[in-house]
């Protein structure tokens, strides 16, 4: 998938490589998906042409209608009896997001599965939420409904009728606008809710609370019996501090794909939550890595200098991960930059090998030093392809999903901040790889591989030990980063760019399940107490007192 088209290719577990909202929501719910989970045509054809090709059919003529449909159908009631939230037993509820637009090509075969599931299934086992935009013209300031009349009534024409609109709007939906579209939707004014824009994200399941969707989809489903009120304290207590931050950290984000920042949505997620877990204001400063390099400064002398201007300014540097030789001597200059004006660094898969790179021409003097990936015949390969890697078939063949990292020494900040464990488990996404035949050379030059995989040969985590943070890893650890549990080397990041490190590891943990409260003084005077989100981590620094 391509990075500009989709945004990011988020990762799973099980190696599965889906679109960014699985990651959404694998973050809002703390849960884990598999690739099963993301259902699309070409997995629901290949397995319709698998079955034809066994006899299953018969020599039946094979059709949209009913073979492609009841596969559909077949696979959203086997994946929703598979848990995913590490509970034994299947869950109570399924949620399926049939993505597109009403009236789609594309998505028509599943329409018309899910209009002849709701109908097998009955009332009280299937609610349908139907998402809208609700535009607002700029001139007269007025809230349209013609777009959602309209896309309701595609929708109800091809079978499905639903029981809940939620309109996507910049303001709260008026009254009258809320009438007009029970009028003529068929749908009770009480069940269509408003998403309106909020300071932050983790507002929008308590404006869901606020307006009272869990009642209206309990209702749907038959499910007031049995479900417990929201308890959204902590997650209330997050979306509050988040508002009230306002001492900056500035971390340079300096990437291949900048131009469409949801290419790294993870990434952002991940800087968010380990910002707000040491309670400062992140402020993201997007560099395209090829406006630092040498050719832009003769093409484009202001641009070049605007990127250095800004790199310059961060507190810290992320070096993300991407493909292609575009932008890689920006990156490696970047590196270069961090090591040595000793600027907190994080790189991830060829952040980290860029890194490798950079440390292998500057301190080793190896000028031609290089990845085979964008030089073949480079004579001092630091990054080479993987053994077991495919140069033919590109598609799925990478090094995927969570492979196990073990900590080669325990007095190393990679390990600290995991907790001292002796190994981890992290999301891979690559096909090169540290050249195991130059790790010895690097190492007596000064810099630490500090993790490795189960056979001692393929580098995971790389350190520069005399240096307050510069971190590189071969995995993505943005993947499993949750808002009350921000990812490990983020949380090192942003801790090492405001000057918090050496603190954090003296941090103390709320327990599971507790909250504490806590006073925020800003120039010492008291502003608010706020209750910490359990597993969050606080310490006295920065005016901020726990």
């Amino acid at each position: 998938m391509s990075p500009f088209e989709h945004g990011e290719v988020f990762v799973l577990d099980d190696g599965g490589e889906v679109d960014l909202d699985l990651g959404n929501y694998e973050r809002f719910l703390d849960i884990k998906l598999t690739r099963d989970n993301n259902i699309t045509t070409g997995k629901i054809y290949q397995a319709v042409l698998d079955k034809e090709r066994r006899g299953d059919y018969l020599g039946k003529t094979v059709q949209v209608v009913p073979h492609i449909t009841d596969a559909i159908q077949e696979w959203i009631e086997r994946v929703a009896m598979i848990p995913v939230d590490g509970q034994p037993g299947p869950a109570d509820v399924c949620v399926i997001e049939l993505g597109g637009t009403i009236g789609d090509i594309e998505s028509m075969p599943f329409t018309e599965a899910l209009g002849q599931f709701s109908y097998r299934v009955g009332a009280g086992n299937f609610c349908l939420i139907h998402v809208s935009l609700v535009p607002v013209l700029s001139v007269v300031g007025e809230q349209k409904t013609k777009p959602t009349q309209h896309s309701v009534r595609g929708l109800r024409s091809l079978g499905l009728t639903p029981n809940i609109l939620a309109c996507r709007s910049t303001l709260a939906l008026e009254e009258n606008v809320k009438k007009k579209l029970s009028q003529f939707c068929h749908v009770p004014a009480e069940n269509i809710i408003t998403l309106y824009d909020v300071s932050n994200i983790w507002h929008l399941p308590l404006l869901l609370r606020d307006q009272k969707a869990h009642e209206a989809i309990l209702g749907a489903l038959n499910l007031h019996g049995i479900a417990r009120d929201p308890n959204l304290k902590e997650w209330t207590s997050r979306a509050e501090l988040c508002d009230m931050l306002l001492e900056p950290v500035r971390i340079a984000i300096v990437g291949k794909y900048t131009g469409l920042s949801d290419s790294y949505l993870s990434l952002l997620k991940a800087l968010l939550h380990a910002s707000v877990s040491l309670r400062k204001k992140l402020v993201v400063d997007w560099i395209p890595a090829s406006d630092l390099e040498d050719e832009t400064a003769k093409e484009n002398p202001d641009v070049y200098k605007a990127a250095w201007k800004l790199l310059k300014g961060s507190d810290g540097v992320l070096v993300p991960g991407g493909f292609g030789d575009r932008g890689v001597e920006g990156k490696i200059l970047a590196a270069k930059y961090a090591r040595e004006n000793r600027i907190p660094f994080l790189g991830i898969c060829l952040g980290m090998q860029i890194a490798v790179i950079e440390f292998a021409r500057s301190i080793l003097g190896l000028q031609d030093a290089n990845s085979t990936e964008f030089d073949p015949d480079t004579k001092n390969p630091c990054v080479i392809f993987m053994p077991e890697g495919s140069k033919t078939h590109l598609g799925g063949t990478m090094r995927l999903g969570s492979r196990r990292t073990y900590f080669q020494v325990m007095d190393c900040k990679s390990a600290k901040l995991y907790g001292n464990r002796g190994f981890i488990d992290e999301r891979h996404r690559h096909r090169y790889e540290v050249n195991p035949d130059m790790v010895s050379r690097l190492e007596d030059a000064g810099i630490s591989f500090t993790g490795k995989d189960e056979t001692g040969q393929r580098m995971e985590i790389v350190e520069l030990p005399n240096h307050p943070y510069y971190i590189g890893a071969q995995f993505h650890p943005e993947f499993k980063s949750r808002p009350g549990k921000p990812s490990a080397l983020f949380l090192g990041l942003v801790a090492a760019a405001c000057g918090q490190l050496d603190s954090l590891s003296h941090a103390h943990k709320i327990p599971n399940g507790m909250a504490k409260k806590v006073s925020l003084y800003q120039n010492g005077n008291a502003t608010k107490f706020a209750k910490i989100p359990a597993d969050g981590i606080y310490s006295s620094c920065n005016g901020v007192h726990a």
